[in-house]
């Protein structure tokens, strides 16, 4: 019963504050799309800025090492990029970074990663 009253006491009031909270958890997730993109742009100039001193032989093979990740990562986004072309993509990317969870590979670029690393070898001893 008192959430009856409730709804019904400030009906306007109510729906003003939840579109509200809509519009705020939209513009964070823009601005965190933002954030990421702007990251992933700075991240590819330096992979080409790299590649170009490789074709020229000044880059050091750590180096060359961060730029083939950057290249694995851009090649994640393009992978991505063709499902948000079709039809349900709403439903089908959330869906494939899921499955991609299951069994252990990762889908999204490091960026976009929910799941923050620390850049570090991943070598196994």
């Amino acid at each position: 019963m008192k959430l009856i009253k409730v709804v019904h006491k400030a009906p306007v009031r109510v729906a003003r504050i939840s579109k509200r909270r809509q519009q705020i958890r939209l513009r964070r997730a823009m601005l965190a799309l933002k954030l990421a993109l702007a990251q992933e742009r700075v991240e590819t100039k330096q992979m080409l800025e790299i590649y170009k001193r490789y074709s020229q032989g000044k880059a050091v093979k750590t180096e060359l090492k961060i730029a083939n990740a950057q290249l694995v990562d851009l090649l994640k986004g393009l992978g991505l990029g063709v499902f948000a072309v079709l039809p349900f993509a709403p439903v089908t990317i959330p869906l494939i970074v899921k499955v991609g969870e299951w069994v252990g590979v990762d889908v999204l670029p490091s960026s976009f990663s929910l799941k923050k690393k620390p850049p570090s070898d991943n070598k196994k001893s």
